[in-house]
């Protein structure tokens, strides 16, 4: 696993890259918008900026979760990346709200008879050209993240998809009202309110994994038998059992109780207790927090 500054320089260059990206497609995205006069097109570079808000979110999450343990934070600052996706997953779902209330009242108001204006072609390129850029910084930012085992940086790159398929909806939406003409210019908000359901699909979905993270939920079944396996693999360790595991960040820390042969001085069990926690970091890095309890195994 990825050192702690190697860790932070690469989620860092991310989502700088992130940022650069977004201030360009807001600026883009907002003039293509007004000029080609697409309300889905302006509702899709709000949702830029707010990608741009949530890169911010990320920065100063991955700075304090990377500071060292210090006497009121013994287990280091890994939470605030935690809190990072937390806020981030709220920023997705007030952006789709807002892209929701926006779209259905241009949408009521062409059913009452109100008229809509028609997009032009600039806005239909404008969108095309943002699917591409968004969906590139999804597998760019997405691939990093899992690589330096960010949820932040994870969930920043789901923000990158969101908007990709938000460019989507406004591509067809744009797009149907100016090949088909004006009898079908409320495809256009049709697709800001598309758009607002996927965003605030993603974002819950965030909202819950994170929440579970902060609410010290156990890594799971799978990784737990993964553990147990590890632990009875090593030679002297017997009957591991009492496993209990959660996430700080993006370090886990895990208790876990083993029996040895009760005949064992203390020197030999310690070193068995070592050589189980140093097989643990080697599978979920060297800042994880273990915690090895051992026991007298009696063969009677």
């Amino acid at each position: 696993m990825m050192n702690k500054s190697g860790r932070y320089r690469a989620a860092m260059q991310v989502t700088k890259v992130g940022i650069y990206a977004n201030i360009f497609l807001v600026l883009l995205k907002f003039a293509a918008g007004i000029w080609g006069r697409s309300s889905a097109l302006v509702a899709d570079a709000i949702h830029s900026l707010s990608d741009f808000a949530s890169d911010i979110l990320v920065i100063a999450g991955i700075r304090f979760a990377e500071k060292p343990a210090d006497k009121t934070h013994k287990y280091g600052h890994g939470k605030f990346e935690t809190l990072s996706a937390i806020f981030l997953s709220f920023i997705l779902i007030l952006t789709g709200i807002g892209l929701f209330a926006a779209g259905a009242d241009k949408t009521i108001k062409f059913l009452n008879g109100g008229a809509l204006t028609k997009p032009g072609w600039v806005a239909v390129f404008a969108a095309f050209f943002s699917i591409g850029v968004k969906e590139f910084l999804y597998h760019y930012t997405v691939r990093v993240g899992r690589a330096i085992n960010s949820q932040s940086v994870v969930a920043n790159a789901l923000h990158h998809r969101s908007d990709a398929l938000s460019s989507i909806g406004a591509l067809l939406g744009v797009g149907g009202a100016v090949i088909l003409g004006h009898k079908w210019v409320i495809l256009d908000p049709l697709a800001s309110i598309f758009v607002s359901f996927f965003i605030i699909k993603v974002s819950i979905k965030i909202l819950r994994k994170t929440l579970n993270e902060l609410l010290e939920a156990s890594l799971g079944e799978k990784i737990e038998n993964e553990i147990l396996r590890i632990a009875a693999g090593v030679p002297g360790a017997q009957n591991p059992h009492n496993l209990k595991t959660r996430s700080i960040g993006s370090y886990v820390a895990l208790d876990i109780h083993i029996e040895v042969d009760n005949s064992l001085c203390i020197k030999e069990a310690h070193d068995i207790s070592s050589e189980l926690e140093k097989k643990l970091k080697e599978r979920f890095g060297s800042a994880s927090f273990i915690s090895v309890h051992i026991e007298p195994h009696n063969v009677n």
